[in-house]
C-alpha cells in the first residue's frame, strides 16, 4: 500500500509543474499575436494617446515576465482576462462552454469504451475465425476515417436521408430535456467515438489473446472451468491494463476532436468559442480556451495514470 501511495504522490507532485509549464507556453505563444489588445478594446477610431494610456493602465508595456506573473495572479483568482470592446469576461464564456465540450467528450468516450471492449473481447474469443476477421476489417476502416469526414457522412445518413437525429439547432439542457440533449449530442459523439473504437478494440483483442495463451488459462479450462467464467473473472481483468493506458492517450484525442466536431454540428462549446476568438481577432479568448482545454487534458491523463496504478498490481509492487 505504501508503494501505491508513493506512486500516487509522485504523480500529484508533477501536476503543479505541468500546469505551470502549460500556462507559460500558452501565454508565451499568444504574446506573439499581431492583434493589439488596446485597439480591440477601444476600437479602430481610438487616438494614439488613448491607446497608449490603455496599454499603460493594463500593464501591456511591461516586460514579458512581469505580464506573465500578472497573468498567473489573475488565474489564481479565476480571471482569464476580457474580450471585445465591451470587456466581457473570458472566464464567463469558458464556464458556459467547457461543460458542453466535456459532456460531449465523455459521451464519445462512453460509446467508444462500450463498443471497443465488446468487439475486442469477441475478436479474441473467436480468434482467426470470421467474427475476428470482420471486426479487424471494421477496426482498420474506422481507425483510418477522419472524424470530420465521418461527421459529414453521419449527417448525410441519419439527418438528411433517414431524418432520425438532428445535426443542428439549439442544445437543450440535460436537466430539462434529457432525451432532446441525447438526440442532439449522439451524432457528434459517434463521430468522435468511431475512430477510437477501431484502435481500442484492436488493443483489447491483443491483450485478450495474450492472456488467453497463458498457462493458467489452459489449466483452468482443462480442469473443467467454463470458458465464460475464466474470461470474465481472470482474463478480462488482466487484459484491462494495456487498454486503460491507451485510453488515457485517446481521451486527449477526444477532447481535441470535440473542439473540431462542435463547429461542424454548431454546438456552443469550446470549439465554437475558439473559432469566434480567431475570427474576431480576440487573443484573450483564444488564450483562455486553449489554456483550459490543455489543463483539462493534463488533469484527465493524471487521473488515468492513477487508475493505471490502482488496477495494475505489478506497478504497485515496484
Amino acid at each position: 500500500m505504501s508503494n501505491t501511495l508513493r506512486l500516487i504522490g509522485r504523480r500529484l507532485l508533477q501536476l503543479p509543474l505541468m500546469i505551470l509549464g502549460i500556462t507559460f507556453l500558452v501565454f508565451f505563444v499568444m504574446s506573439f499575436s499581431p492583434v493589439d489588445p488596446a485597439r480591440t478594446a477601444l476600437g479602430e477610431t481610438a487616438s494614439p494617446e488613448a491607446l497608449e494610456a490603455y496599454r499603460e493602465a493594463n500593464g501591456l508595456n511591461s516586460p514579458l515576465i512581469v505580464r506573465y506573473l500578472d497573468f498567473l495572479a489573475g488565474l489564481f483568482q479565476g480571471d482569464l482576462g476580457t474580450y471585445s470592446a465591451r470587456s466581457l469576461p473570458v472566464a464567463d464564456e469558458v464556464a458556459r462552454a467547457f461543460p458542453i465540450t466535456l459532456s460531449l467528450t465523455f459521451l464519445g468516450l462512453l460509446i467508444a469504451v462500450f463498443f471497443a471492449f465488446i468487439l475486442g473481447v469477441l475478436a479474441a474469443v473467436y480468434r482467426d475465425r470470421w467474427p475476428d476477421k470482420a471486426i479487424r476489417i471494421l477496426g482498420v476502416a474506422s481507425l483510418s476515417t477522419p472524424s470530420f469526414w465521418l461527421a459529414i457522412l453521419l449527417i448525410q445518413l441519419f439527418t438528411l436521408q433517414l431524418g432520425l437525429l438532428p445535426a443542428s439547432g439549439p442544445l437543450p439542457p440535460f436537466s430539462e430535456d434529457p432525451a432532446g440533449w441525447l438526440a442532439r449530442m449522439t451524432l457528434p459523439a459517434l463521430a468522435l467515438a468511431i475512430p477510437v473504437i477501431g484502435q481500442l478494440s484492436r488493443v483489447v483483442r491483443s491483450s485478450m489473446v495474450e492472456e488467453l495463451d497463458r498457462d493458467f488459462v489452459r489449466t483452468a479450462l482443462g480442469g473443467g472451468v467454463p470458458r465464460v467464467v475464466v474470461v470474465a473473472r481472470n482474463v478480462l481483468r488482466n487484459a484491462l491494463i494495456t487498454p486503460v493506458t491507451v485510453l488515457g492517450l485517446r481521451i486527449g484525442y477526444l477532447l481535441g476532436g470535440a473542439v473540431v466536431i462542435e463547429v461542424i454540428f454548431a454546438i456552443p462549446g469550446m470549439g465554437t468559442l475558439i473559432l469566434n476568438g480567431v475570427t474576431n481577432n480576440e487573443p484573450n479568448l483564444v488564450q483562455g480556451v486553449t489554456l483550459v482545454v490543455s489543463l483539462a487534458f493534463v488533469v484527465i491523463n493524471i487521473i488515468v495514470d492513477l487508475l493505471y496504478v490502482l488496477i495494475n498490481p505489478r506497478i504497485r509492487a515496484v
